[in-house]
């Protein structure tokens, strides 16, 4: 399988805008941590290899473990995350499969845990993330 598109290379402009939502996100005072999650969590619901390896390599770096990452697509049946992060996850999966709509109890329930703020922030991590993948789908990025 070969790469369709360079993006970056056809529309810098288009991509370094992209970015800058990046470069947003990573000065938010949210937990690194829950932000890998969200990027990692979307990208197992949109099938996005390339972003797949990037996250979950860049949870590792600052101290993700492994057995969460295994266990990150059965979030729901497993007692290794805090509800904080649930509720994250909870919101992370409804953005991403949007045509379902978001429940008023997926957000309040995010809500309840962080301020508007915060929770601007997160839905801004989860919609970038959303967009990255699919460009990277699109274009056919592939890891290695």
């Amino acid at each position: 399988m070969e790469n369709r598109i360079n993006i970056q290379k056809v529309e810098p402009a288009a991509y370094q805008a992209m970015y800058g939502l990046e470069k947003y996100l990573s000065t938010s005072k949210l937990d690194p941590i829950l932000l890998e999650l969200i990027k990692i969590r979307a990208s197992q619901i949109n099938g996005c290899a390339f972003c797949l390896n990037m996250h979950s390599t860049d949870a590792r770096k600052i101290g993700e473990t492994e057995q969460r990452l295994y266990l990150l697509n059965a979030w729901r049946e497993t007692t290794l995350f805090t509800a904080q992060e649930e509720a994250v996850l909870a919101l992370t999966e409804e953005v991403t499969l949007i045509s379902h709509h978001v429940s008023d109890a997926t957000y309040q329930k995010a809500a309840s845990f962080f301020n508007e703020q915060e929770l601007a922030q997160i839905i801004m991590a989860i919609v970038t993330i959303n967009a990255w993948n699919r460009l990277a789908i699109t274009a056919k990025v592939m890891v290695g």
